[in-house]
């Protein structure tokens, strides 16, 4: 009998950005980045390499069938972990997730790290952290740090070896998972409607038609740094500004991109002022904004019901909820 895989993952949060591929096909990035896994956020996905159904790949996300591009998407990935493990067989996939789908969080993260977790179990491989954070980055850049839990380095790399992702540790932190920082996140959502333009067609455009792109990759080296700096010193305020500062110079860069590409909706900046308000008034508080229009808040995980209060004073009708550091990924199971 075929053995089956069952694995979990958190998604997660880009503190500071990598917008845009130097190498589209291995999926490595223009430049290194930072993110925060989020807890409650776990998509746990059941994989076996049984043959599928009628020889092809059958696939199930959160109860359904997906077509076109997104079961195109999983079966790529299927075919090259059968590629590595030296197997033909069809897959079938079942997968669920712990967040709704208009909750504010992409979902691909946190999907494609459980799948690779998953389906190389699955194949009879067994891979190390590094190894697994570069083949899930194959399925989407964003799932090689959700690998790992809390704080996380995704090293861009020049080539399919040296890009992957490693958990941030600092010396003596008291909380390993948010190295000693206690951060937390706020999710405010102003909009579920579908983006008119993927992230990797913003990204292709912005590559290629902003004039403020070069000087935004070459000032997210320097926001790295100051980040990595800052969480070692254990110093959130100068994080946040940093966090903040990197994501509105990277929509910076796409607006500036011809045509235009705003993601932006009216409320998104009515939310940007908000969160400037509640930081003014004392409350740790910093914006940051994904390829969408709504907008994370990072903040002191202490602190953050007194920070939804205050939001929600000023974003009436605006869905949040609060997110704190999350583990990385679990294999759940191996059946055989």
């Amino acid at each position: 009998m075929t053995p089956a895989a069952t694995a979990s993952a958190n998604t997660n949060i880009a503190l500071i950005k990598y917008w845009g591929k130097a190498d589209e096909s291995l999926t490595i990035p223009t430049a290194s980045s930072l993110s925060l896994t989020l807890g409650a956020t776990r998509t746990t996905t059941t994989v076996s390499f049984d043959g599928g159904a009628d020889g092809a790949d059958a696939v199930t996300i959160n109860g359904a069938a997906p077509g076109g591009a997104a079961r195109a998407r999983v079966t790529r990935f299927l075919d090259l972990v059968r590629a590595r493990a030296g197997l033909t067989a069809a897959a079938t996939v079942v997968s669920s997730s712990a967040v709704p789908l208009a909750a504010g969080l992409a979902s691909s993260a946190a999907g494609f790290a459980a799948l690779a977790a998953a389906a190389s179990r699955a194949a009879g491989m067994d891979l190390d952290d590094r190894a697994l954070s570069r083949l899930a980055r194959r399925g989407s850049g964003s799932a090689a740090r959700s690998v790992f839990g809390g704080l996380v380095l995704w090293n861009a790399g020049v080539d399919d070896a040296t890009s992957y992702a490693e958990p941030v540790v600092v010396d003596g932190a008291d909380e390993p998972g948010g190295a000693g920082l206690d951060p937390a996140m706020v999710v405010i959502v102003l909009s579920e409607e579908r983006k008119t333009i993927s992230s990797t067609e913003a990204m292709r455009a912005t590559i290629r038609t902003s004039p403020l792109y070069p000087a935004w990759v070459e000032a997210g080296r320097e926001d790295l740094r100051a980040a990595l700096a800052a969480v070692r010193e254990r110093d959130l305020q100068r994080l946040g500004e940093v966090v903040e500062a990197n994501a509105l110079g990277m929509h910076a860069a796409m607006i500036a991109s011809r045509p235009s590409i705003m993601y932006w909706l009216p409320r998104t900046i009515e939310a940007l002022h908000a969160v400037r308000a509640v930081r003014e008034e004392g409350l740790p508080a910093w914006a940051t904004i994904d390829a969408g229009p709504n907008v994370k808040v990072l903040t002191r995980g202490a602190d953050a019901g007194a920070v939804v209060a205050a939001l929600r004073d000023r974003l009436p009708g605006a869905a949040m909820t609060v997110r704190r550091p999350g583990g990385g990924v679990r294999v759940e199971e191996v059946a055989p």
